[in-house]
């Protein structure tokens, strides 16, 4: 059934399927949202004036998905319960719904298979995420597919 895991350091060997962890919270700026513009150099109108995204039926600026994403896994590695992670090896990820910009967004995350590799000491997680924005509306979800240690 799993448990949501207190504070600390979790290795392969210190989980179940379904233990989760819940994430804290951020704010998704204007000003995060133009300095992800600014880095990535993606400046599609609807990210960058609130008119634009209006213009496209949207109620505010929208963040970029690759953003929010980001952000995700940031509180991922900023959660009070971590794993002691070797190396994400992949994302499969969906965009639900628009994250606007001053929306506050959250992560659960839940392990959804585990798996020993031909390495004695690495082995594999897969992730299951769920991105909830401060109205409890789901936003974003997907999977991560993380190398840990014992």
């Amino acid at each position: 059934m799993g448990q949501l895991l207190s504070p600390g350091l979790y290795g392969f060997g210190d989980l179940e399927v379904g233990d989760r962890i819940e994430t804290g919270d951020v704010n998704v700026t204007a000003d995060l949202i133009d300095r992800f513009a600014g880095l990535t150099g993606d400046r599609f109108e609807i990210h960058m004036t609130s008119e634009a995204a209006q213009k496209h039926g949207f109620a505010a600026r929208v963040a970029h998905g690759l953003l929010v994403l980001s952000l995700v896994d940031g509180l991922k590695n900023q959660a009070p319960a971590q794993f002691r992670a070797i190396a994400s090896l992949g994302w499969d990820w969906t965009f639900r719904q628009p994250v606007l910009a001053d929306d506050c967004i959250r992560a659960t995350i839940t392990i959804s298979e585990k798996r020993p590799t031909r390495r004695e000491d690495r082995f594999i997680l897969h992730l299951s995420l769920e991105v909830i924005n401060q109205r409890g509306e789901v936003v974003q979800l997907g999977r991560n597919i993380l190398m840990v240690q014992r």
